[in-house]
């Protein structure tokens, strides 16, 4: 039975507070990369700073969201791309020497 609690746990949305939080600071970040020269730098304290303005929130987001990845979208295009019953080309096998080593002339 404890599995059905850990279900239940796992498919609870986020709390909207902490995801609207994190929005913010993605948008902030990203702002501040894109038109501050400085934000693109690095800091001898904390390194890259977009590193810390931009990848660390967004990472902490998809976090939240419990590392869940998009639904991929089957398309035509992606049909087409998994070819089923298509055989592996074979290599050809070389000339025979009959055993023997080809000299140096």
């Amino acid at each position: 039975m404890p599995t059905a609690r850990l279900n239940a746990v796992v498919d609870a949305p986020p709390d909207p507070r902490l995801e609207r939080g994190l929005r913010r600071l993605v948008l902030w970040g990203a702002l501040a990369v894109a038109l501050l020269p400085a934000a693109r730098g690095h800091s001898t304290w904390i390194g890259s700073l977009p590193l810390w303005l931009v990848a660390m929130p967004l990472s902490s987001w998809w976090a939240l969201h419990r590392f869940r990845l998009p639904h991929p979208r089957t398309t035509a295009a992606t049909r087409r791309r998994h070819r089923r019953g298509v055989a592996q080309a074979r290599r050809q096998p070389g000339p025979r020497t009959q055993g023997r080593l080809m000299r140096a002339a």
